[in-house]
């Protein structure tokens, strides 16, 4: 007979999913409310004590995303995301070849610059392109979802969940082993995804004529260069370090730290200090934190570890299909990071460790891919859907979304699965 605490767990699920469908309708509560009055529950509830709660919190993770968002938050600001794009697209000069470049933009960038980061700054670039080539703007907006959904699977700092599985997992030198084994079928999935947009919606392959010119979109130089250089620093700084751990050299073990040094050194070198603190997504970070607090005190619960048992119970040769599974349903009602963070402690629960890459790439991808079957499934839609209902009156309803996502994660699965095994 279950005790007190799984009921307790089971209610904050339910309270979980019945609020995130509800805010499908109410956009102005935001995600990090929901989460943080889950782990208010939690606390109170006695499934986490008060003096455990600063023990929970993973502030490796929190200082890595306090240091993206800083560096991508004053690439935004500049200008130099937007300058970057217009200067890719402006290489096109038909529909087609923008479509699959617009694909290729918006996953490149999410992968290097968190796909939230790209959410904000995407739809004005999408809707230059859109406009431009005379395309459907809820197309250009579809694309534009799926698109840094995808992109954001091949690194471990493309999306939150990845940085969870990089951090949690134990595996060694993740950013080298996301790129070596990801890389290749993200490319196919953007070229394949926009190709699956263009038969979709029947998009003629009419010849276009438009120029951007990418130093316009800088605003500021200074602060362009600046985080130009600190972006690039911490990609190249990522990477020595796993290498170095691959040798067995001295490696820095919290990898978290070194996004936030690279950060912290920028900001007084910026020309408005305080407007690129501002803009980094504290509510992500709130998120985080209570997250942290909420899922431990589910999991204590017990009431996980039946419905996981129930279709992965151990590690066998069927484990890929099986996270794939998991992670792609349980993600649209818990959404992929609450879902990623409790099931890395199952997955070493039952065997799991840092040797397992191909386990946890297919977490990585089978929890990021599931942002594509529903607008509920990542953060990153809803925020794309905040924008164009608010700057562009128009809308994507939940079953548009699902009909075309139902699609478009298939294709993902087809194209990963084969590389993964």
């Amino acid at each position: 007979m279950p005790d007190y605490r799984f009921y307790i767990g089971l209610g904050i699920i339910i309270y979980l999913t019945i609020a995130l469908i509800a805010r499908s309708k109410k956009t102005k509560i935001p995600v990090w409310s929901i989460m943080a009055f889950s782990s208010a529950i939690t606390v109170l509830s006695g499934l986490v004590s008060v003096d455990e709660v600063r023990i929970l919190i993973d502030l490796d993770v929190i200082l890595f995303l306090i240091g993206m968002f800083s560096i991508v938050s004053l690439a935004e600001q500049s200008g130099l995301l937007a300058a970057m794009a217009y200067f890719f697209a402006s290489r096109f000069k038909s529909r087609h070849a923008i479509i699959h470049a617009s694909a290729l933009i918006f996953g490149i960038m999410a992968a290097f610059a968190t796909n939230d980061a790209v959410a904000l700054m995407g739809p004005p670039i999408a809707y230059v392109f859109a406009r431009a080539a005379n395309i459907n703007l809820k197309v250009m907006f579809l694309l534009l979802a799926f698109s840094l959904t995808i992109g954001s699977v091949m690194t471990p700092i493309g999306n939150p969940q990845n940085i969870l599985i990089a951090v949690k997992s134990g595996m060694n030198a993740p950013f080298i082993f996301f790129m070596v084994k990801l890389l290749i079928p993200t490319l196919l999935n953007l070229l394949a995804t926009s190709l699956l947009i263009i038969k979709i919606f029947k998009v003629k392959n009419e010849r276009i004529n438009f120029s951007l010119v990418p130093h316009e979109a800088i605003k500021d130089k200074r602060d362009a260069m600046l985080s130009g250089m600190g972006l690039s620093l911490t990609i190249i700084a990522l990477v020595i370090n796993d290498i170095f751990e691959l040798l067995g050299m001295p490696f820095i073990a919290q990898r978290g730290t070194i996004p936030f040094i690279i950060a912290a050194g920028m900001y007084v070198l910026t020309s408005e200090p305080r407007k690129s603190l501002s803009k980094v997504d504290w509510g992500t970070i709130v998120f985080f934190i209570t997250m942290f607090i909420t899922m431990e005190g589910v999991w204590r619960s017990g009431v996980l570890q039946p419905l996981l048992g129930a279709i992965h119970s151990s590690k066998s040769s069927m484990d890929l299909l099986s996270i794939f599974t998991i992670s792609i349903v349980f993600s649209q009602v818990l959404s992929n990071v609450p879902l990623v963070n409790f099931y890395i402690d199952y997955m070493k629960s039952i065997g799991y460790n840092g040797q397992d890459v191909a386990a946890w790439l297919a977490l990585a991808c089978s929890s990021t891919i599931a942002g594509n079957l529903t607008l509920l499934g990542a953060a990153s839609n809803i925020i794309i859907l905040e924008v164009l209902e608010c700057r562009y009156s128009s809308t994507i309803t939940f079953m548009e979304f699902l009909r075309i996502g139902f699609i478009v994660t298939l294709l993902n699965i087809c194209i990963y699965i084969p590389f993964l095994l």
